[in-house]
């Protein structure tokens, strides 16, 4: 198993120094267009991008939401939302939010076998100037299932 990271360093390595008049596939990053500025829009939150969920019983599952508004002049598009554990799945809009717009991002947290103070985010990925890499974020205390409950 350590041979798989060892050859995919490797292969990283070989490609990084790879002479672009060799390979004209290596300045494609370079040459890739920076997204369209006349589509970026913005967001307001209308929620805090931190939520504390209190506490609850090992095995639920909880909902958390994080509601916004398009405070821009262009359409906003949520293109992912991921978040940051398998226990959490994240849903986004499928649609634009048109400007003036509210829409929301869900999660569902799975407290089952996480017993304790839990952290997770939820990472989001627009068409808004310095939303790239903006996480949403909730706590929760899982207290410890026991056998009466």
């Amino acid at each position: 198993m350590r041979l798989i990271p060892v050859l995919s360093f490797a292969v990283l390595l070989a490609a990084c120094g790879q002479d672009p008049q060799q390979n004209p596939d290596a300045t494609l990053a370079v040459n890739t267009p920076a997204p369209d500025s006349a589509a970026v829009t913005t967001i307001q939150w209308l929620d805090s991008t931190h939520q504390n969920l209190g506490k609850i019983n090992e095995g639920q599952v909880v909902e958390v939401v994080w509601r916004f508004k398009n405070s821009g002049n262009k359409p906003l598009i949520i293109k992912n939302a991921s978040a940051s554990c398998g226990c959490t799945v994240a849903e986004k809009p499928e649609a634009p939010i048109a400007p003036g717009g509210e829409g929301s991002i869900k999660a569902k947290f799975d407290s089952k076998g996480r017993e304790g103070t839990q952290r997770k985010e939820v990472y989001i990925n627009a068409n808004t100037a310095g939303l790239e890499g903006q996480d949403l974020s909730f706590s929760v205390e899982v207290s410890k299932k026991t056998s009466t409950q």
